[in-house]
């Protein structure tokens, strides 16, 4: 949500200070487009930040005979790059 929100508000941004010829009294379009744009960086630095910092894990299970005694084997493992665990 929040990288796609911060796309957004570049685009904003960008149609109110490149694509609008006309101005306002009260409000200055172009540097409201800048601060739109400036805001939907962050925002889209922030959301890519907690995109790349989500954990992520790998199962294995592998299955084989046992050479003594002929019964079939099978073992899992779980790898985390979760810190506290």
């Amino acid at each position: 949500m929040s990288i796609g929100g911060g796309i957004a508000l570049i685009v904003i941004g960008a149609i109110l200070t490149f694509a609008l010829n006309f101005e306002v009294e009260w409000i200055n379009l172009d540097l409201v487009g800048y601060i739109f744009m400036a805001a939907g960086l962050v925002i889209l630095i922030i959301g890519l930040v907690f995109l790349l910092r989500r954990r992520q894990s790998v199962s294995t299970t592998r299955t084989g005979i046992d050479p003594a005694n002929g019964q079939q084997v099978t073992q899992r493992r779980s790898e985390s790059d979760d810190p506290l665990r």
